[in-house]
């Protein structure tokens, strides 16, 4: 089992804090409105320090997704499908989803924490979405 508090380093608190709380953060930055994630002490788009946290909506779009056949850990058994989803706020994430997804589709991101473990990141189809 990890507590969050062993995780919290300055850069990350606010995101580890909010995915406990099943919220996702992403840095903004509050000179040119760039969106970014994982935090970093300077926009990736202007440089500026001037950053804050903005909760994202967690609606995205698939950019790319595979099917996991390989072991890679003891407790995550294949298959299973990871994806790269892009979000509506402009980063990209990678995380798991339902094995029925596509590139294009809609997915709304979620979190999990089996057993008071870390929080994970896993994204769920949503269907059509009004843009």
């Amino acid at each position: 089992m990890t507590d969050i508090a062993e995780i919290l380093d300055p850069p990350t608190r606010a995101f580890w804090s909010a995915a406990a709380e099943g919220r996702l953060l992403v840095q903004r930055c509050t000179i040119c409105g760039h969106h970014q994630l994982y935090p970093r002490p300077f926009c990736m788009a202007c440089d500026s320090t001037g950053l804050t946290w903005v909760e994202a909506s967690g609606l995205g779009t698939v950019y790319s997704c595979v099917t996991v056949h390989l072991p890679v850990r003891d407790d995550v058994p294949p298959p299973y499908t990871v994806g790269l989803v892009e979000i509506d706020e402009g980063p990209r994430l990678l995380a798991r989803m339902p094995d029925t997804v596509a590139i294009g589709d809609r997915v709304a991101a979620r979190w999990r924490r089996p057993d008071g473990a870390r929080p994970f990141l896993f994204f769920d189809e949503v269907g059509e979405v009004a843009q």
